[in-house]
């Protein structure tokens, strides 16, 4: 009998899984726990959540419907009360309007954008994806049988995205543009006049807009926006949101997604198939998060700003590294490649490597995020661990 060994098995799998990757940023959460389980002190820079806790009347919430027994299935789509919930916030906050049935919960904004590309994007559909992207983007296309169409940026000019740029790769089988602002891993954030002019050229070619605004509430800029706001043009775009960040809910598990009914009809029938409805404690959880105080959101806001700047002197003060200020999101996303060449670095993967094994700093290289020179640097944690982690660093490239 024929050894089953990992080459035999992928000639077996299917296509489709075949040609994605796993996630970059999940493959060092994993490597970085390999060390923790091993008894090393590890200064996590990686991990894409934020350090809070969930707010006291949020976890209330879920332990409530816990003990209310509130605990079968809902409608694929969430509770009416939390879809209800999700477009009220929205309207209150970006002065958006969207019915319930334009509405769909799912278990975390990952799953509502995968449902968003998989009903909208066929096989040889290209789709504009503009560098810097984050990790799942590229691998969600090509699972649906897309083709990504790199948009490359300018460092220079803060991975500024503009229509202009985005015109000059649409061709007769562009599908949809992904838009990711504040972006993850950059934190550049389009300017409300950019993201305006790419919708209205979507629209005028009749091309989808999938905007991921899972950081829209952790905007640094003088005014937070969404294009939801833009109601001229929603029969062409979809916007993918989520508890996660806002609400320090990563484990949760509550996304969602704003779009024409047909649209979310058609994400709502493939969820039946897969995860059916998101957990029912956690929607009612989302429904504190939304309808309850938001000064909790305000407070994590205002403390991100303070994480940012000091992150971004530490490394700004390191020689060799550059780094762009990031406008929102909590990410630093430094130029290394300076060091590249030395004591064996050829590439970011290499130097997050040796961060890891050798002086056991996580970060994510830029690789997978479509870059070469640069690292992720998460600045969701302390001061005091921002500091380790930052004096890691500066002592390791300084005898690189």
């Amino acid at each position: 009998m024929t050894p089953v060994t990992e080459a035999t098995l992928a000639l077996k799998l299917t296509e489709r899984i075949n040609r994605i990757e796993p996630s970059a940023t999940m493959a060092v959460v994993a490597e970085a726990d390999k060390l923790r389980q091993q008894g090393i002190d590890v200064v996590d820079f990686g991990a894409g959540e934020p350090h809070f806790a969930t707010p006291q009347h949020i976890k209330e919430a879920g332990i409530a419907a816990i003990q209310g027994n509130f605990t079968k299935y809902t409608a694929v789509s969430g509770t009416t009360e939390l879809r209800d919930a999700i477009a009220h916030r929205h309207a209150v906050d970006f002065d958006s309007d969207y019915r319930r049935e334009e509405v769909i919960a799912s278990t975390g904004g990952k799953q509502a954008l995968f449902n968003a590309v998989q009903v909208l994007v066929d096989h040889g559909d290209e789709v504009i994806l503009p560098v810097p992207y984050w990790v799942s983007f590229k691998d969600i296309v090509r699972y649906a049988g897309g083709n990504c169409v790199l948009l490359e940026t300018d460092e220079a000019q803060g991975f500024r995205v503009t229509a202009e740029m985005i015109e000059r790769l649409i061709t007769p089988r562009t599908k949809v543009i992904i838009l990711n602002s504040p972006s993850n891993p950059s934190g550049a954030v389009m300017s409300p006049g950019d993201l305006a002019e790419v919708v209205r050229l979507a629209h005028e070619r009749g091309i989808w807009v999938v905007s991921d605004e899972c950081y829209v509430y952790l905007n640094y800029t003088a005014k937070r926006f969404s294009i939801g706001s833009l109601r001229d043009f929603r029969e062409r775009m979809v916007i993918i949101g989520s508890l996660s960040k806002t609400y320090a809910f990563t484990g949760w598990r509550l996304g969602y997604a704003l779009g024409p009914a047909a649209v979310v009809s058609a994400m709502q029938k493939l969820q039946s198939q897969s995860t059916s409805n998101p957990t029912s404690i956690v929607q009612k959880a989302a429904v504190a998060a939304l309808k309850g105080p938001q000064q909790c959101v305000t407070d994590m806001h205002a403390e991100y700003i303070n994480l940012r700047d000091h992150v971004i002197n530490g490394l700004r003060s390191i020689p060799g590294v550059k780094c762009t200020l990031p406008e929102g999101a909590f990410y630093a996303y430094p130029n290394v490649s300076a060091f590249f060449g030395r004591s064996g670095v050829k590439s970011a993967s290499d130097l997050a490597g040796k961060l890891l094994r050798q002086v056991h700093v996580a970060t994510v290289p830029g690789e997978g995020f479509g870059t070469r020179d640069h690292i992720r640097v998460s600045y969701a944690t302390s001061i005091a661990e921002l500091d380790r982690g930052l004096e890691r660093l500066r002592k390791f490239l300084a005898v690189l």
